[in-house]
């Protein structure tokens, strides 16, 4: 749910729950999640002897279950749980489950826009995928890295496509793992396949890939490179021009290639989680200039700021103009915008968000056992027991809080004006 979804940007605090009333409704109350817009607040909740279900905004779901996991909102707002229904697995999606079961479901992905929902399954000791309650016809004896395209209309994982016992590594050695998409593996098997992504056109598919024992390499298509690097990372495609870009290491360092030939002259101890702004006319990545340091790279040149324990949560403004990420030094954690760490540090601080304009940044963080939300640097007033991410209007002027207060249990939903801040 972007943004321009969010319909209530009025100036209020509105209480949308009082989460104590929910522990004398039931045995237990597990960690809250709350919708994107901040209108529902929902819980995994224990109902009576061996029986579990939802409650959302006070409300439970009508059915209960064995057991109920990995609660999530999608980006559409629907309230998604991983759930044991008679001694099966599926999805329930706003308390109606999926027709198909399973005899285990795991690592619910979802498209960009909510409208498709994706899960790891397994069978009779068979893998799969699963989306939109449509499971893969073919099935693997191993599966990883499920990746749902941006539509949700594709879908693909790492999969084992030949058998092969504990003891035989020569048969390993010959390649016994490939990519599926939407069930159906690739021509060719590699050592390893880890990481994939998705061209922008959800039209193909590009993997880091394992040759041999020592060799790796980007495949796209099923069609491995022929130029060979000693280690890589996952690919990104360019929203410009399709190309597939990866970091690799050569000669014992690090630097982004592009179809196989390096981009960038720099090169670093390590490199990695590379992103494309919006317009793909810029690429940052997360990565190490000397031994035990870290900081952001843009088109190949490194921020002067670095920090000693991490480098994570890379984010381009709407615009691509700015960028901001979270680091870590000497234990405490800050946010960093266009290499200026903000001041002050905190127990943990979350990915940053920008406004739609690019000018203002925002996030959670915690400090003392208290939660509360950084903007521009300078935390709110207001400490809580429990915070989400905020969000920007669309203007830029607003900003949405969503957070249980510190005195007590009641979720609150507030709209704040950024002046008045």
């Amino acid at each position: 749910m972007n943004d321009s979804d969010i319909k209530d940007w009025d100036i209020a605090k509105k209480e949308i729950a009082d989460i104590g009333n929910w522990k004398g409704m039931f045995e237990w109350v597990e960690e809250p999640h709350v919708s994107p817009d901040g209108e529902k607040i929902a819980a995994v909740v224990k109902t009576g002897d061996m029986e579990f279900g939802v409650c959302e905004n006070g409300t439970p779901w009508e059915s209960v279950f064995d057991k109920v996991w990995y609660l999530r909102f999608s980006p559409d707002g629907r309230l998604t749980a991983l759930v044991s229904d008679a001694g099966e697995w599926t999805v329930a999606v706003d308390g109606q489950t999926w027709e198909s079961r399973f005899e285990f479901v795991w690592n619910t992905k979802f498209s960009r826009d909510g409208s498709g929902i994706a899960v790891a399954a397994q069978n009779g000791r068979q893998y799969f995928a699963a989306v939109n309650d449509s499971p893969w016809e073919q099935t693997f004896s191993d599966m990883s890295n499920l990746t749902l395209s941006p539509d949700g209309k594709s879908s693909a994982a790492s999969v084992q496509t030949v058998a092969f016992g504990e003891s035989d590594i020569f048969k390993f050695q010959e390649g016994c793992y490939s990519a599926a998409l939407d069930g159906k593996a690739w021509d060719m098997n590699f050592v390893n396949v880890w990481e994939m992504s998705f061209s922008p056109d959800h039209q193909h598919l590009a993997a880091e890939v394992r040759l041999n024992l020592y060799d790796y390499t980007v495949a796209v298509d099923g069609i491995p490179w022929e130029q060979k690097f000693s280690s890589v990372w996952k690919p990104e495609f360019s929203p410009q021009d399709g190309s597939v870009t990866a970091p690799a290491r050569i000669g014992g360092g690090w630097t982004l290639v592009r179809n196989g030939t390096p981009l960038w002259n720099s090169r670093f101890v390590q490199l990695w989680h590379h992103r494309y702004s919006p317009d793909g006319k810029k690429i940052a990545a997360v990565v190490s200039p000397h031994f035990g340091r870290w900081t952001v790279a843009i088109d190949g040149t490194a921020w002067t700021h670095n920090f000693g324990d991490l480098v994570t949560d890379l984010v381009f403004s709407p615009d691509g103009n700015r960028i901001a990420c979270v680091g870590k030094d000497d234990g405490k954690w800050t946010v960093s915008v266009d290499g200026q760490p903000w001041t002050g540090g905190f127990d943990m601080i979350w990915r940053p968000v920008f406004s739609p304009d690019g000018r203002r940044v925002a996030a959670k963080a915690e400090k003392n056992g208290r939660y509360t939300v950084v903007i521009d640097g300078q935390p709110l007033k207001e400490e809580f027991r429990a915070v989400w991410d905020p969000v920007f209007s669309p203007d830029g002027e607003k900003i949405l809080i969503c957070g249980i207060e510190g005195s007590g249990e009641k979720y609150f939903r507030q709209v704040m004006r950024l002046a008045d801040i």
